[in-house]
């Protein structure tokens, strides 16, 4: 769909409450992709066996326990994940933030609402043929960037969630998700814009809207993902 960046972010709901500015000058280094170590830690991680013979409950039972990393020691509760579960969209962001950790679900605050207003320019609503995840259950302390050990801990939850949920459509928002499910380093610029496939299931990779809060410039790109996304999901359903 070609149409102007203000009247894409005016069907995001997003005009002009934030306008357009200059795109975000890149950082001179790149942060080393979320792949980076977690093969072996993953190797040495126990219980993903168990993981992946769970049924829901037991699933989000074990995430709401889980001492697999030691986030536990500093986390309110585990956040499973939020919505229907027999969903055709499944949304996978990085980790819950502290509003997250205090309510037990994700996406919620400034990002959630953004988020919403994102899913509404397609025709969405939260908890209706969707569902929200994270690649990690538990909050990093001052919102840091997950470690290799914590995702290596993490990623057989969200593995099962995808299993049991079975969506038609994966949109992976923000650089860990990305990584994290298409086991890469690329970065978002290079992954997103494309139709990519995590266990046949198409995969669309955006901006996280926390990201987006910051740049906004970079909404109007996010509008051609999501739009990307719906394509895919009609074609697949074809």
């Amino acid at each position: 769909m070609n149409m102007p960046d203000d009247e894409r972010l005016r069907t995001l709901g997003l005009w002009p409450v934030w306008h357009l500015r200059a795109a975000a000058v890149e950082p001179i280094s790149s942060p080393a992709p979320v792949t980076a170590g977690v093969g072996q830690y993953r190797q040495a991680v126990a219980g993903a066996d168990d993981i992946a013979d769970m049924d829901l409950e037991a699933l989000r039972q074990a995430v709401l326990s889980c001492r697999r990393c030691l986030l536990h020691e500093t986390r309110t509760q585990g956040v499973f994940g939020v919505g229907d579960i027999n969903a055709d969209w499944l949304i996978v962001g990085e980790a819950p933030g502290a509003e997250e950790d205090r309510l037990g679900e994700p996406f919620v605050g400034q990002a959630g609402k953004l988020l919403d207003a994102m899913l509404v320019s397609i025709g969405l609503t939260r908890g209706t043929n969707l569902y929200i995840a994270n690649v990690l259950k538990s909050h990093p302390p001052g919102n840091r960037d997950p470690k290799p050990d914590e995702v290596a801990a993490c990623i057989p939850y969200l593995e099962r969630q995808i299993d049991l949920i079975r969506p038609k459509i994966i949109l992976a928002m923000g650089r860990f998700a990305a990584q994290s499910l298409l086991v890469t380093g690329d970065s978002i610029s290079r992954l997103r814009g494309q139709a990519h496939r995590y266990r046949d299931v198409p995969l669309v990779v955006t901006y996280h809207p926390a990201y987006l809060l910051r740049n906004p410039a970079d909404k109007a790109k996010v509008w051609d993902d999501l739009c990307l996304a719906k394509s895919l999901l009609m074609l697949d359903a074809a």
